[in-house]
C-alpha cells in the first residue's frame, strides 16, 4: 500500500493569503468595534441567586426586561436553581442600591429568590485588569521566543511567535466578530491556546532539525515537508482527542463556560493550522539552512579522538 504523503508546503503561499485576510479581518473589527467586554473589564455588579427549585430563566430575563436593569446578562450558574446577573455599570447607583432593587425584581414574580452573593468591580480595576491581562500575554510572547531561540535557532524563534501571534489575532477577531462577551475566563483560554500551539509546533521543529541532521541531500523545503508528514498522525489524533474533551465541556458543561469552551475549540483548531501552515513556513521564509541545525565541532576534537 502506497504512503499517502501531503505536499503542505507546495500550498503555502495560498495559506499565507488566507490567513493575511484573517489577520486584516479581525484588525479592522478589533480596531472599529472593538471587543465585548465582560463586567471583569468594564466594571459593574455581580449577583448570584438561589431558588429552592429549578426557575424558569426566560421569566426572570422578562422581569429585567422593564427594569433599569435592562442590559443585565442572567444566567444558570450550576445548575438551574442558581442564576447568575452580570450588569454594566449603573451611573448613580451604589452597590447597595443595585441589590435592593435586583431583591425587589427577583421577589416580584412570588418566588422565593435569595441572593448568596454580591461582587462590585469599580472600573478603575477593570482597566487594570485589562492591562495586567495583556501585558501577561505580551510577556508569555517574549518568554517563548527566548526559549524557542536558546533550544533551537532565532528563525525558528520568530516562526513560533508568528505562528502564536496569528492565533491570538484571528481568536480575538472571531470573538469582536461574533460579538461574544470576553472576560477574564476567556483570557485564560487564550493563554492557554499559546501552549497548546507552541507544543504542537515545538513538536514539528524538533522532526525538523533531526530530519535535517539526518536527511543531508534534501533541500530545506522537502525536509519540513518531510518532518510535517511524519508528525501528521500525532498532530490530528492529539487535536481530535483535545476537542471531543472540549466539546463535552461546550454541550454538557453549562452556559457558565460556554465562552471558554468555544475560545479553546476555535483556538484548537486555529492552532492545529498555524503549527503546519504558519510556523514552518515564516521559518523556511527566513533562509533557515541545514548548516544552521549542525552540531558545532569543538577545536581539537579530531585530533583527541585519533589513537
Amino acid at each position: 500500500m502506497k504512503k499517502i504523503e501531503f505536499n503542505f508546503m507546495g500550498s503555502r503561499k495560498i495559506t499565507s493569503v488566507i490567513s493575511a485576510l484573517l489577520i486584516i479581518f479581525s484588525t479592522i473589527s478589533i480596531s472599529y468595534q472593538g471587543l465585548n467586554l465582560g463586567i471583569d473589564f468594564t466594571g459593574g455588579t455581580l449577583v448570584e441567586v438561589g431558588y429552592p427549585e429549578a426557575v424558569d430563566l426566560d421569566k426572570v430575563r422578562r422581569s429585567f426586561d422593564n427594569s433599569d436593569f435592562s442590559a443585565a446578562a442572567i444566567q444558570y450558574f450550576g445548575s438551574a436553581k442558581e442564576i447568575l446577573i452580570r450588569i454594566p455599570p449603573q451611573q448613580g447607583l451604589n452597590s447597595a442600591d443595585i441589590s435592593s432593587r435586583i431583591l425587589d425584581l427577583i421577589s416580584a414574580d412570588n418566588t422565593s429568590g435569595v441572593m448568596r452573593r454580591v461582587e462590585f468591580v469599580g472600573p478603575q480595576v477593570g482597566e487594570e485588569l485589562r492591562e495586567d491581562g495583556g501585558l501577561a500575554m505580551l510577556y508569555a510572547l517574549l518568554c517563548i521566543m527566548i526559549y524557542v531561540a536558546f533550544r533551537f535557532q532565532m528563525r525558528f524563534s520568530v516562526g513560533a511567535v508568528a505562528a502564536l501571534i496569528h492565533d491570538v489575532v484571528i481568536t480575538l477577531g472571531f470573538f469582536s466578530i461574533a460579538r461574544f462577551n470576553f472576560d477574564l475566563t476567556i483570557l485564560a483560554a487564550l493563554l492557554a491556546v499559546i501552549g497548546y500551539s507552541l507544543n504542537d509546533t515545538i513538536v514539528v521543529f524538533d522532526r525538523v532539525r533531526e530530519n535535517f541532521r539526518k536527511i543531508r541531500e534534501k533541500a530545506p523545503v522537502d525536509v519540513f515537508n518531510i518532518s510535517l508528514n511524519q508528525t501528521l498522525s500525532r498532530t490530528l489524533m492529539t487535536s481530535f482527542t483535545t476537542l471531543l474533551v472540549l466539546l463535552a465541556l461546550f454541550f454538557l458543561g453549562g452556559e457558565i463556560i460556554h465562552g471558554f469552551a468555544m475560545a479553546l475549540i476555535f483556538g484548537v483548531l486555529i492552532g492545529t493550522y498555524s503549527s503546519i501552515y504558519i510556523a514552518s513556513p515564516v521559518t523556511l521564509a527566513l533562509g533557515i539552512k541545514k548548516e544552521d541545525l549542525m552540531p558545532v565541532k569543538k577545536e581539537g576534537e579530531d585530533l583527541s579522538s585519533r589513537p
